[in-house]
């Protein structure tokens, strides 16, 4: 997989867990241990993109 297709897939799951999170975070008692996992998860993502980018 070159950098840029990794690039892309990253971005993928990337907006899928702020979907993920936007739905987890509108239901009337939302999950906080879910809600964490999603963010943290969200967050490495993007770190792992900026460090690609950086290359």
């Amino acid at each position: 997989m070159n950098l840029q297709s990794r690039l892309e897939a990253l971005k993928g799951r990337h907006a899928s867990l702020e979907t993920r999170i936007a739905d987890e975070d509108r239901r009337p008692q939302p999950d906080g241990a879910a809600l964490t996992r999603l963010k943290l998860e969200k967050l490495r993502l993007k770190e792992e993109m900026e460090r690609l980018r950086t290359q």
